[in-house]
């Protein structure tokens, strides 16, 4: 939702470090996917701010800034907070893994999240439960044009992939996938929610798939990202790797799927989105258009 886009635009021209007219974020939650990304970008400059390398530069043509989020709710809204004021950002899109919860979401698929609620919030009963407290719902939407955009990009990547017409330096690793038994992944879109919490038992992803039959995935950054997106009138996209199950076997082998699976399907997804939308205006002249759009 961009209920007050006008505050994007003025952020823009009072944010510290100069930028031309639709900047995108990037924001990552682990470090492997970040570096993928940060290896394509011919240019980038980091910027410390808040404990945090923000780096600034371009890839495929846009004027981006990229950042490791860190993990859970408050880093993750720390970050978005400054992408927006310090970076001037119009549009931010958050990559990552996540727990399948429901049973079509399976290892090696790609959700790209329409909706994000906090699962692990609960005023009640002051409020009804997972309601973040005076904003009168339980659930923030994701820019449809951005998300739908991305979700062409996952669905080429797979289709690059069992064609073999992937360029090199975004290819999918055949070998790696049938390591992990990914034969034929898919692209959902839907409900992902979000905690401070990293799922990881099998009761627990039944709690969470009775109490909210229609989440896709579980994972700790998103839900917060999209409040303080909606929050300053910037559009967002989430799209999420399905790394496990989010039962009791979640921690196996996740470091090494991130490092040779996830972060290749970042680069992948990420440079197929960008390469499909016009690119940035040299440093300094800035454009008048807005670039992908928001509502």
């Amino acid at each position: 939702m961009t209920r007050d886009r006008p505050y994007a635009s003025r952020c823009l021209h009072l944010c510290r470090y100069p930028c031309t007219v639709g900047r995108i974020a990037i924001a990552a939650a682990m470090q492997e996917e970040l570096g993928a990304l940060l290896a394509a970008m011919p240019d980038e400059q980091p910027v410390v701010l808040a404990g945090r390398q923000f780096w600034l530069g371009h890839l495929d043509g846009h004027d981006v800034v990229a950042v490791l989020s860190r993990i859970g709710k408050v880093a993750a809204a720390m970050t978005a907070t400054l992408l927006v004021h310090e970076f001037g950002a119009e549009r931010a899109i958050f990559t990552g893994t996540a727990g399948g919860l429901c049973p079509a979401a399976r290892v090696g698929d790609v959700v790209v999240a329409s909706a994000l609620l906090q699962h692990d919030m609960d005023a009640s009963p002051l409020f009804p439960r997972h309601e973040v407290p005076l904003y009168g719902t339980d659930r923030f939407h994701a820019d449809e044009t951005l998300s739908a955009a991305l979700a062409d990009a996952a669905r080429a990547m797979f289709a690059d992939a069992d064609a073999g017409t992937d360029d090199a330096d975004l290819a999918l690793d055949a070998a790696q996938l049938r390591a992990f038994g990914i034969a034929t992944p898919r692209v959902h879109a839907g409900l992902v929610v979000s905690g401070d919490r990293f799922v990881a038992s099998a009761g627990e992803a039944a709690a969470l798939r009775q109490r909210l039959p229609d989440a896709l995935a579980v994972e700790m950054e998103g839900a917060a990202l999209a409040q303080i997106c909606h929050d300053l009138g910037v559009p967002f996209a989430v799209v999420r790797t399905i790394s496990d199950r989010a039962d009791d076997s979640a921690h196996v082998d996740f470091s090494r799927f991130v490092a040779s699976i996830a972060s290749r399907y970042s680069v992948g997804v990420v440079r197929r989105f960008l390469r499909g939308g016009p690119a940035s205006p040299p440093s300094g002249r800035p454009r008048g258009g807005s670039g992908f759009g928001g509502s």
